[in-house]
């Protein structure tokens, strides 16, 4: 009777195969306890689905050389350097790559501060090709905020947030570029075609991948315009799907990849483009902050530069580590509230804010590398994890792996005779040359500064740490600093817990988040199955909501995950308005129950960034 149905609907005293049953129990009657989210075909497949019953499922399948997924700074520039090395040596290459924006640079987001050296190496002759790098960093200010004052902070020549000889970018235009620099070497771009599928050889190694198949309906069925994907074959498949690819996902469990690192560590970052008044605008200048509105035991800080563009644009920022504890903190409101801060708030004072945008960035460093060659395929850019994080910077590592995955691709690729044991190429020079490269040597030196945070003393013995450590010694102390372990570990119970009261956005310099997810362009299909898909429709309630009071309403920076009453006014339940999505992909990283999995929408969806 009624008890039965209470101790089945509360898991918390559940184990084992008690467990197992609740979730089958609650899964079945899920239809009656609550509408059905979740219908994606990952999670309930078509071929146990009588609606699938005789559609024609056979993909046409094509071959090339080399597939590259994901047209950002790393797939662009691996693409880029195997067509150099092609027309050096006069052969014949066919190199594919597939982007899941409706054109190249549409999904790209970073503050961005570029240090060109990898461009350096990749194209010369930049300059006279017409890279969009208008902005030589001019002026270097860093600040400790408190509520009301700034601690100015001397940036010394040698701490790796001297921005000295560095660019302020737009990324989404230098990627855009980089793209033009692709085609004119022949390279086959495909944006608008997101790689859904990992295709494997009998043998168990990568065999290309399979695109995302379009005209399925909201509730998983086939449309009159069902078309399935495409595949693409290839010798050796690079994956640079950007921070937490979620085919990478599934290559770390296929070859164990993650076998001999830590778990990576994520932060978001969220940012905005103003048109400032004139008066305030210093083409060239670069800011940043640590400190308030977050407390010295959540990592994050802020960035402001001023483009030189034709126009007093700034792009500004912050970034929050997603290893915070606190269930009630919400990214997107304290970077709304950081903007009210005396210091910030005089540049942008009287200015208008004309984009918006969040993703999520590799926090790990160089503990979390995982093995990046497995037989068929690489990982390449911020899929991995190359990201430098106390210079905030990643797109010039991104640039020169995919570089180095190349020169180790070619010579395999264009043998007569390829000697591998596996049908798809295995080539682990490419580890081996990333071993022996700056990237290595980097992100070895500041190897401790990101672990270093978690102290007593928090941001600040970070700080005295980078100072003594790094700036005195270069990253060459004999001991490694471990990270905290997975970010969806770290919230804390929320009753555990202090709620942060934030203030009501302005209009003016603060903002609500359906106004600023309007300024993403983000478009998806509205008739499609969301693909924020659940492993159990009933875990967000039963786990989320009941003991974190629900914190992906507040990590989400777009509004996709609301908590909603029942339609019988008793209880709640959880509405994913999966059209927002702006593919950061902090819900797959942060969700303490572990049970979102992001995966591809159909077609071109996502936001349409410009230069963001």
């Amino acid at each position: 009777g009624p008890h039965l149905i209470s101790f089945l609907a509360s898991p918390s005293a559940l184990t084992g195969s008690a467990l197992f049953f609740h979730y089958t129990w609650r899964r079945n009657c899920s239809s009656a306890v609550m509408p059905r989210i979740t219908s994606h075909y990952t999670i309930f497949p078509r071929d146990k689905d009588p609606r699938w019953e005789g559609v024609e499922m056979e993909r046409f399948a094509d071959e090339a050389d080399v597939v590259i997924v994901g047209g950002g700074p790393a797939g662009l520039s691996a693409a880029i350097r195997l067509k150099q090395l092609a027309k050096e040596q006069e052969k014949e290459l066919r190199v594919c790559l597939v982007e899941k924006a409706s054109q190249i640079g549409a999904h790209t987001l970073s503050g961005a501060c570029l240090e060109p050296s990898a461009l350096n190496e990749l194209f010369p002759d930049w300059k006279e090709r017409g890279a969009p790098l208008n902005t030589p960093v001019t002026e270097d200010l860093f600040s400790i905020l408190t509520e009301k004052y700034r601690i100015p902070v001397p940036m010394l020549p040698g701490l790796p947030m001297n921005n000295h000889g560095n660019y302020i970018v737009r990324l989404g235009h230098f990627v855009h570029w980089l793209g033009e620099q692709a085609e004119e070497l022949g390279v086959e771009i495909y944006p608008g075609y997101a790689a859904a599928e990992v295709l494997f050889h009998e043998d168990g190694s990568v065999k290309g991948i399979a695109t995302n198949d379009v005209g399925i309906a909201k509730d998983g069925s086939p449309k009159d315009v069902f078309e399935r994907g495409m595949e693409l074959h290839a010798k050796v498949t690079l994956f640079g799907e950007g921070c937490h690819g979620h085919l990478a996902k599934q290559l770390y469990r296929q070859f164990n990849l993650r076998e001999n690192c830590e778990p990576q560590t994520y932060a978001i970052g969220l940012k905005e483009l103003w048109v400032i008044d004139e008066k305030k605008w210093r083409p060239g200048r670069v800011e940043h902050s640590v400190g308030w509105p977050l407390n010295r035991n959540t990592y994050g800080g802020s960035f402001l530069y001023h483009l030189n563009e034709g126009e007093p644009l700034v792009a500004l920022g912050f970034v929050v580590g997603l290893d915070y504890t606190n269930p009630y903190l919400s990214p997107f409101r304290e970077f709304q509230r950081w903007k009210h801060h005396p210091f910030v708030a005089k540049t942008l004072e009287g200015g208008d804010r004309i984009a918006y945008g969040a993703r999520a960035l590799n926090e790990g460093g160089y503990q979390c590398l995982p093995k990046v060659t497995f037989p068929g395929g690489m990982l390449i850019g911020c899929s991995p994890g190359f990201m430098n994080v106390p210079k905030i910077k990643g797109t010039h590592t991104a640039m020169k792996s995919g570089m180095l995955a190349a020169e180790a691709i070619f010579p395999k690729v264009t043998a007569e005779d390829p000697a591998s044991k596996t049908a798809g190429l295995h080539i682990p020079e490419y580890e081996d040359n990333l071993k022996k490269s700056w990237i290595w040597k980097e992100l070895y030196a500041v190897r401790n500064i990101r672990p270093s945070f978690h102290n007593y003393f928090g941001l600040y013995g970070g700080m005295v740490y980078t100072g003594v450590f790094y700036w005195i010694l270069r990253g060459k102390e004999p001991w490694t600093l471990k990270h905290a372990g997975l970010d969806s570990a770290q919230l804390k119970p929320a009753k555990e817990c202090t709620p942060i009261e934030y203030p009501k956005p302005d209009g003016k310099l603060s903002f609500d988040l359906l106004s600023s997810v309007a300024l993403s362009g983000t478009n998806h299909e509205g008739d499609q199955p969301p693909h924020l898909t659940l492993k159990d429709d009933s875990i967000p309630v039963a786990n989320n909501l009941a003991i974190y009071d629900g914190p992906e309403q507040r990590f989400c920076p777009a509004g996709v995950y609301e908590y909603v009453p029942l339609e019988t006014g008793e209880g709640m339940r959880l509405q994913i308005n999966a059209q927002n999505c702006v593919h950061c992909k902090t819900c797959d990283i942060k969700d303490p129950s572990q049970n979102i999995n992001w995966v591809v929408p159909e077609g071109s969806g996502g936001p349409a960034y410009n230069g963001l």
